[in-house]
């Protein structure tokens, strides 16, 4: 299909690399507030069931535990291999969906299900299908429900895999990271090829509909010849989706990146060397930029739900389930519907107590503002459709686009001066390598940016 950019488009990144959110919500978490409270999710979720809600459900699971500690993670995660904490933890998990389940209006079905992690394949095949058993027993799930979950190929089994095709999961996430094996040092993780073409050949023979492949650019002795290998091997497996992260290094707040020592990370100019390389070879070999790091297949729904702009972006990134609301379940994980967002603890003992007082372990959370709702949908559209229809927010939310947005217009000048954003009557559409900035171009139309921007860093960088 060959690549969409040219060399010159990536000259500009370098000029707009700074920190800022990925907006998997607006607003953002920085934003989450302890005044919002367990009593106040719970209020919300009894308030959004009245008799005769409808509305569609996603469910996320949060399972924290890994079997060994790769040094890269930006995830909420604990290392253990005792399988007494591990039950322990389903069996607050099960006190969790005991609470919010039987709320839940009864004509309203779950359309995605995705469990995460940590590594939620660090469950036994017992554990798998006992939890799973539960939550299809609990809640009311579609017949086509798409569920996901996210695997580790080094302590996997076919074992694993066989109980998650027989409580439903037809998708499943894997994590390669890269292949070369000086880079697998470094970060700890060692995982041999074999490994993950044994899953792919495992999960054909299983049914699985949809694999996607997560790589990291960006990782210590990585460069762009020997992360095209990793690339060239992981087409010849041929997953439907692929994402490709750029590693954010925040040892401030993931301490064990320390461990990573920051003279063997590539510069940043190297970075982008392996960043058009990828975006070439994947681009060449039959698959769709998306945006903000994805790559799938033409005839994949998260392709066909952009052609369509009906694509979204949740806390685990691209989706094509717009209209569901968002329970989270376990230790750190997030709920949004309606006009709030509600973030459980991110330690087990807290997590534990508020079950153990028969309360939900909500320990942050956010109301909306009309003004948020109206920035969440802008920020929303540009990010998924790559074009905004600027008449169409001026309908639905009763605005005049350009005075309630003249600092953000203000804001995007610099990007149509360099030819990435075209601004139009009606329409603000974003240009070639525009598509490589999704995120500061969000980030003119984020009320709360410059507050969240002084003291110690709270995001990655953009490029």
């Amino acid at each position: 299909m060959g690549s969409q950019f040219s060399r010159n488009d990536f000259s500009f990144l370098k000029k707009y690399d700074r920190p800022g959110p990925r907006y998997t919500s607006y607003p953002t978490a920085p934003l989450f507030s302890s005044a919002f409270t367990a009593a106040d999710f719970s209020e919300e979720i009894r308030a959004t069931n009245a008799p005769g809600a409808s509305e569609d459900i996603s469910l996320y699971f949060h399972f924290p535990f890994c079997d060994t500690l790769c040094y890269f993670c930006g995830c909420t995660m604990l290392v253990t291999r005792d399988r007494f904490r591990i039950e322990t933890y389903l069996s607050y998990l099960k006190r969790e969906i005991a609470l919010v389940a039987p709320v839940l209006a009864p004509d309203r079905k779950v359309v995605q299900v995705h469990w995460g992690g940590g590594t939620p394949t660090h469950l036994s095949p017992a554990q798998i299908r006992d939890t799973g058993g539960l939550i299809r027993s609990a809640f009311r799930l579609a017949p086509d429900a798409e569920m996901s979950v996210e695997i580790d190929p080094r302590e996997l089994t076919r074992e694993h895999l066989e109980a998650l095709r027989s409580v439903g999961f037809n998708r499943m996430s894997m994590g390669v990271q890269d292949f070369n094996a000086q880079v697998q040092e470094a970060v700890n993780r060692v995982q041999p090829e074999s490994l993950t073409s044994n899953v792919f050949s495992w999960a054909e023979e299983l049914g699985f509909t949809s694999i996607n492949v997560d790589l990291i650019y960006g990782l210590p002795f990585q460069t762009a010849h020997s992360f095209e290998e990793t690339l060239r091997k992981v087409i010849d497996l041929s997953p439907a989706r692929i994402a490709v992260f750029n590693y954010a290094h925040v040892p401030w707040m993931k301490p064990h990146q320390k461990l990573i020592h920051p003279e063997d990370l590539p510069t940043p100019e190297k970075k982008l060397d392996i960043l058009q390389m990828t975006i070439e070879l994947l681009c060449s070999n039959g698959y769709v930029y998306v945006g903000m790091d994805h790559f799938a297949k033409p005839d994949d729904e998260l392709a066909r739900a952009q052609r369509e702009k009906t694509l979204y972006r949740n806390f685990q990134g691209y989706s094509t389930k717009s209209g569901a609301d968002l329970y989270g379940f376990g230790m750190s994980s997030i709920s949004h519907f309606q006009n709030i967002y509600a973030q459980n603890t991110k330690n087990l003992p807290d997590y534990y107590a508020a079950l153990d007082e028969g309360q939900l372990a909500t320990h942050v959370g956010y109301r909306m503002t009309p003004d948020d709702r109206i920035r969440k949908f802008v920020i929303m559209r540009l990010m998924c459709d790559l074009e905004l229809d600027t008449t169409a927010v001026e309908r639905l939310y009763g605005i005049r686009f350009d005075e309630h947005f003249a600092r953000s217009l203000e804001a995007l000048g610099q990007f149509v001066n360099d030819g990435l954003v075209q601004i139009s009557p009606g329409t603000i559409r974003i240009l070639g390598a525009g598509r490589l900035l999704l995120r500061n171009i969000a980030m003119c139309f984020d009320a709360y940016l410059d507050s969240m921007t002084t003291g110690k860093p709270v995001f990655s960088r953009t490029v």
